[in-house]
């Protein structure tokens, strides 16, 4: 049997993690492209075909792919549920599986989830920080998302939809 980490070292890595996961998702729904770029800086993130990495790159990826409106945010509001986290046993890298549903509402456009399916993420520990090295997003379900997705991802969304 593989050794797992201390129950501490163990929680602690966890509540990093869903910290790093609530960060993204806040920061996305603000329309701060800038600071989930950051979020992910270390990170690929691969969607639906499509793959991004470094603060540039990413920045360019989200504003590229995500439609913003009147107010600078994208008008959504993503909720993550059923995360699972394991952490290696040497303690210093974890992966984590997880749901979201995006919901978003506009003027004309009722309130409604337009999309659901899964985080695959991958995370190291580095001085002493939890960061993401890897996040794929799966489409497992897609409604409307004529008012969120644009360039390539929506080109994608139409190929899998």
């Amino acid at each position: 049997m593989t050794p797992s980490p201390d129950i501490l070292t163990r929680l602690a890595a966890e509540s990093a993690i869903h910290r790093l996961h609530a960060t993204y998702i806040h920061r996305l729904d603000s329309g701060d492209f800038t600071g989930v770029a950051e979020v992910l800086q270390h990170a690929v993130i691969h969607v639906l075909g499509n793959e991004a990495s470094s603060v540039e790159g990413l920045l360019g990826f989200f504003e590229a792919g995500l439609q913003t409106h009147a107010d600078g945010t994208p008008r959504t509001w993503h909720s993550i549920t059923n995360v699972l986290i394991d952490v290696a046993p040497s303690g210093d890298n974890a992966r984590s599986e997880s749901y979201y549903t995006v919901h978003q509402q506009l003027d004309g456009f009722p309130l409604q989830p337009i999309c659901a399916g899964k985080y695959l993420d991958q995370f190291e520990l580095q001085d002493g920080e939890w960061r993401f090295t890897r996040r794929e997003v799966t489409l497992r379900f897609a409604g409307d998302l004529s008012h969120h997705v644009k360039g390539a991802q929506s080109d994608a969304v139409a190929q899998i939809a």
